[in-house]
């Protein structure tokens, strides 16, 4: 895991992109570089992400700093992902935007970084992204 996560991996709707399978998960040459970075090897469903486009046509950095958060688009991906992997993408907002961008990635670090190798957890297999230990952290 880089330190500290570079910022443009925390997507406006508050996903940390590094902790994506499709980041962590996959070989270096070929792993997507994250929703703000490029749409350069990004899943489809990335690459048209409606929270995205609303949030550049809004040129805004993140969803929390909408008037209309959380929006219809947000609420039903963060149920989403608080079904299937235990996070809350609003929360994740919140925090960012309470905290500040710096000290929230500080926290994701502290709170994705595998005891045993220094890498990763992935959010989606829950495996470390070098040493495959498996692994949920206890935060979820």
């Amino acid at each position: 895991m880089p330190h500290p996560i570079d910022p443009r991996l925390l997507a406006p709707c508050g996903m940390n992109c590094l902790i994506c399978y499709k980041h962590c998960g996959v070989p270096a040459q070929k792993a997507c570089t994250g929703c703000l970075v490029s749409d350069n090897k990004k899943p489809a469903h990335c690459r048209s992400c409606r929270i995205r486009s609303c949030i550049a046509q809004k040129e805004l950095r993140i969803c929390s700093s909408c008037p209309s958060f959380p929006c219809k688009w947000l609420k039903t991906k963060d149920k989403t992902y608080q079904t299937h992997y235990g996070i809350s993408l609003i929360a994740n907002g919140r925090a960012a935007a309470s905290l500040g961008l710096e000290a929230f990635l500080l926290e994701e670090e502290k709170r994705w970084i595998c005891p045993q190798c220094g890498g990763s957890f992935s959010l989606h297999d829950g495996v470390c992204s070098d040493c495959h230990l498996p692994f949920k952290p206890s935060s979820l």
